[in-house]
């Protein structure tokens, strides 16, 4: 998946990294190694590999918001 800013994503039960029991996050910024997001619930940020990333929406724990509106 081709991430860019301002991506909205909800997350589900079992995402391990949601200390904040948030139930969306926002990526802020996009380089070809990391991924920078906020939650919903605080103003901390938080810094993911892509590969991880990728390996939390591929479990379907990361649902991006606008693909979800798409299959509804």
């Amino acid at each position: 998946m081709d991430y860019q800013n301002n991506m909205e994503f909800e997350i589900r039960n079992g995402f391990l990294p949601n200390m904040y029991n948030s139930d969306r996050l926002k990526v802020l910024e996009v380089s070809s190694s990391s991924v920078i997001i906020k939650m919903s619930n605080t103003e901390n940020r938080s810094v993911f590999p892509v590969d991880n990333f990728d390996y939390w929406i591929k479990r379907g724990l990361l649902v991006n918001v606008n693909e979800k509106r798409r299959t509804s």
